[in-house]
């Protein structure tokens, strides 16, 4: 079906009219110039006005005072209005009028918000780099090579130097930003055929910094140079020194381990076809079936449910059976109905289930017993998950981090639970929070094992890990596609090695 011409508005009545409707009829009016802050609009600060021929738009707040002469109006469907309007020396420019109450108007809103920030990177990158030429600074989707446009970069160059620069704007997930670095680092190297692209700048909010610092810190300074920035709200610039970041403020909790006591009803549904027992911290038990928990024993009471729990008595035995029976019959690898939302529900809880069971197929040398799945590590009053922390027959620590799908932050992600394993293991605070008993832990860093189907890691994945210290072992672990019936390995590769 040929998409429908815009009409364009020249007339300055039929320009007043229409602009004046879309207001009117707007939820939340809002004007929004590239480049420029989103100006919500209310009766009492806009206005239009005839200056001889021509229309001239005005909106100001308590900062801001924006006057445009207006030239046309492209009128279109959705929530905004395309304005073209004349900017000094007869330069044409464009303005959007935005209903942010709709969803057209909403992602003109976030757009909006993107181009402000990357102006504000702009200034932070010429006001600290003022010798260099600032080649490109952009925000715009790349999915060729996987570049969001909610994290602006940049490139500068002196000479035959050159650095990559990214930045994470004041609302946005400053860990998830160096991922998107190093891919950008790396693109960079890979085009600039002529310049040596020397490290990656970053920057972060201010108070914000330890997720970024202890990453960098994790990094090979022997493949690029890493400097990481705070900024403020008042865009004031200053260093961050990853090393003062490298006391982490977390802790672990403690493992307390003891057989759940209760009627003997629950002993047989703990026992029915597919039900799984796994302990939990505090004494708990969680029964699941292929990764979905679907009730809890503690201190002799169940709770039971999918969505909210309930406590059970013995007279609800019956009820939980066919529970069990519904979650066996749904969420099986041969299930008739693989649309149904059971078998497609928390893959990755499946996945974890699948390893925990034949943890020895992913590595022979790890132990079966005991493997401790949702670890929880509290860092910065902020709780992490480590999906399954195993120990291998030597008492090393491995870190096995899992998922089912593509994800392009899966290294660094990974990188995390690592530094925290390490850290808490380095202070003797595995054992000491009955972790392991009975198993001499060796004070060797964890290794680190990313399972993943073969076929869903992130074409980034090698290019992340290549800028990884060489103190970090990391296997990637390529899983067949028909995970669910039993794991299977395609394929072992060290660190950033590539298929052979």
């Amino acid at each position: 079906m040929p998409t429908a011409r815009r009409a364009a508005v020249r007339d300055a009545g039929d320009i007043r009219t229409a602009i004046e409707a879309f207001i009117r009829n707007a939820r939340q009016p809002a004007l929004f110039e590239p480049g420029e802050e989103l100006f919500p609009l209310a009766a009492d600060n806009f206005s239009l006005e005839m200056r001889g021929s021509r229309l001239t738009l005005q909106a100001w707040d308590r900062t801001r005072n924006l006057t445009r002469r207006i030239l046309e109006v492209e009128l279109s469907g959705g929530g905004r209005l395309e304005i073209a309007v004349e900017l000094f020396a007869r330069r044409e420019g464009r303005l959007f009028l935005v209903d942010l109450g709709r969803p057209a108007g909403a992602d003109a809103g976030r757009r909006s918000a993107r181009l402000v920030f990357r102006e504000r990177f702009r200034r932070f990158l010429r006001r600290q780099f003022p010798e260099w030429n600032l080649v490109e600074v952009s925000a715009e989707t790349d999915l060729e090579h996987s570049l969001s446009p909610a994290f602006p970069r940049g490139f500068l160059r002196h000479g035959q130097h050159g650095w990559a620069a990214i930045a994470c704007p004041p609302d946005g997930d400053a860990a998830a930003a160096l991922s998107f670095g190093l891919i950008w680092l790396a693109y960079l190297r890979a085009r600039e055929k002529r310049v040596v692209v020397e490290g990656l700048a970053i920057y972060v909010p201010a108070g914000r910094e330890r997720a970024a610092a202890t990453r960098v810190l994790c990094l090979d300074q022997a493949t690029a140079r890493f400097e990481v920035f705070s900024y403020t709200e008042q865009d004031y610039i200053a260093p961050v020194d990853p090393r003062d970041h490298g006391n982490l403020q977390t802790r672990l909790e403690r493992c307390r381990r003891s057989a759940p006591d209760g009627p003997r009803a629950w002993e047989d549904i703990a026992s029915l076809p597919g039900v799984e027992r796994v302990p939990k911290h505090g004494g708990r038990e969680s029964l699941r079936v292929r990764g979905i928990e679907f009730a809890e024993i503690s201190g002799g009471e169940l709770l039971f449910g999918l969505t909210g729990r309930r406590p059970a008595g013995e007279r609800h035995a019956a009820e939980i059976r066919r529970l069990v029976e519904e979650l066996d019959r749904a969420r099986t690898a041969d299930a008739a109905d693989r649309e149904h939302p059971l078998y497609r529900q928390a893959p990755e809880a499946w996945l974890e289930s699948q390893a925990r069971a034949d943890i020895r197929t992913l590595d022979a040398s790890l132990l079966r017993d005991p493997v401790y799945g949702q670890t929880p590590v509290f860092a910065g009053g902020e709780r992490g998950i480590i999906d399954l922390l195993a120990v291998d027959r030597a008492g090393r620590l491995a870190v096995v981090e899992l998922k089912a799908s593509s994800d392009l932050h899966l290294p660094l992600q990974a990188l995390d639970y690592w530094i925290h394993v390490k850290w808490h293991l380095d202070r003797g605070e595995f054992s000491s929070s009955g972790y392991f008993p009975g198993i001499e832990l060796r004070p060797e860093p964890p290794r680190l094992l990313l399972v993943c189907p073969a076929l869903e890691f992130h074409a980034s994945t090698e290019t992340i890990l290549s800028y990884f210290s060489p103190g970090i072992e990391v296997e990637r672990i390529g899983l067949g596609v028909e995970w669910r019936k039993g794991l299977r390995v395609m394929f072992r590769l060290m660190g950033a090695q590539r298929p052979g």
